[in-house]
């Protein structure tokens, strides 16, 4: 009988903690926790009263819905959120979570208009637009979200995220370097900050962001590798192949490294380095193309007609349109007539084989060093001594024909 005693008195004043909550925030979704919390204090007064003990069953739905059902609201409340934001956000994230997107914005743009100033009403509609990447609005939703809380450095990195997603890169820069200062080891932070740097041209701003992240992760492959391409915007080919290398060693399966490694050795004519790199990206399908092209050049390079036409027949007939790129480059000149010319085909049923994107950045830094490299070919007249050395290789081959025939002839007189 005591027991009952205590848990009447304990329910009792759960019921009338709610109540004058209710009264206070206005908020009737009180009213459904209190009608359930009279169901179990009348069952528990009723059993007083008649001095009557209750079955199990009774007792745990007493039990329930008039002291753990109340107490749930309570500890709820106390991380800062309320029963009715609690009520229309799990509801929201069940429509969600099954699949029904526009059901769940809608409870969550109702709950905003219930309640402007809901932080987690704001937090979570951020979290649909940006999966739904309506970056615009995701971010208005973000950037209110941050004003409620200030100083929330997950919010920040989305905010600046955002602002460099819709083009606003400018207003990312302070967010991030503030990030920065605050907690120098963000990794994320300082890729968006110099992905920003190298966007804007500003390499040197670049390379110090990727320089201080390092301090925290020498053995991390992207760090590496981006340093490679801002050094290489830099024209530091030095201090570019150094961190291409180093990525290369990191991870071996990744191959855009070796593949600029094998721009920046036919930069400094190390044919036989480039060569080696060239056919190790062989093996990935995004750069397969590229580097069967320039196995072809450093083929004629050093003469060898007949493996430059092999490499070239291949990069075609993986894709037709090598073949424009091919005849743009002087060098293959003497040996266009030898690729096969693609035809035309109607592609309209045929699927179409994907490849993976090279980023517009990776795309940048290889122009870059194809542009460099052209350069300093022009001025070492690089196409012109392969056409000279093909041609002095011709020369010599027919000169050899003559004098097998010459000796043909002699030995039948």
């Amino acid at each position: 009988m005591v027991e009952r005693i205590v848990f009447f008195v304990l329910s009792l004043a759960f019921f009338l903690f709610l109540f004058f909550k209710m009264i206070k925030k206005n908020d009737t979704n009180y009213i459904y926790i209190l009608a359930f919390e009279v169901i179990g204090i009348a069952i528990s007064f009723i059993s007083i009263l008649l001095r009557v003990k209750l079955n199990i069953v009774l007792m745990l739905i007493s039990y329930l819905i008039s002291v753990i059902l109340p107490l749930i609201v309570i500890i709820i409340e106390k991380t800062g959120i309320s029963l009715t934001e609690a009520i229309y956000i799990t509801l929201s994230k069940f429509y969600f979570k099954h699949g029904d997107e526009d059901k769940a914005r809608k409870v969550l743009l109702s709950l905003v208009e219930k309640m402007p100033e809901s932080y987690f009403a704001h937090k979570e509609l951020a979290k649909i637009y940006e999966l739904e990447e309506n970056d615009k609005l995701a971010l208005d939703e973000y950037i209110r979200v941050l004003n409620m809380k200030p100083g929330q450095m997950d919010i920040c990195f989305k905010v600046a995220n955002l602002f460099y997603k819709t083009g606003e890169k400018d207003e990312a820069v302070p967010l991030l370097t503030d990030l920065l200062k605050k907690k120098p080891d963000f990794l994320d932070a300082s890729y968006l900050l110099g992905n920003i740097y190298y966007d804007k041209e500003m390499f040197k701003e670049a390379v110090s962001v990727y320089l201080n992240a390092m301090k925290y992760y020498p053995d991390d492959y992207d760090l590496c590798y981006n340093l490679g391409m801002v050094y290489t915007m830099l024209n530091d080919f030095k201090s570019a192949k150094e961190y291409y290398e180093k990525a290369a060693q990191i991870n071996s399966l990744e191959y855009h490294a070796k593949y600029k490694l094998g721009q920046i050795a036919l930069l400094y004519n190390e044919l036989d380095e480039a060569e080696e790199y060239f056919e190790e990206c062989l093996q990935d399908e995004e750069l397969e193309e590229d580097a069967y092209f320039y196995l072809a050049y450093i083929a004629m390079l050093r003469g060898d007609e007949n493996r430059a036409i092999v490499f070239l027949n291949t990069a075609v007939g993986d894709n037709p349109e090598m073949y424009d790129k091919i005849r743009k480059e002087i060098v293959f000149n003497v040996i266009l007539a030898k690729i096969d010319k693609p035809k035309v085909i109607n592609t309209e049923n045929k699927p179409v084989k994907k490849k993976p994107k090279i980023s517009e950045k990776e795309l940048k830094t290889i122009k870059h060093l194809k542009d460099t490299y052209d350069l300093v070919r022009n001025l070492n007249n690089s196409d012109l001594m392969a056409l000279n050395n093909i041609l002095d290789k011709r020369k010599d081959s027919k000169e050899k024909d003559r004098n097998k025939e010459k000796e043909c002839n002699e030995k039948i007189k």
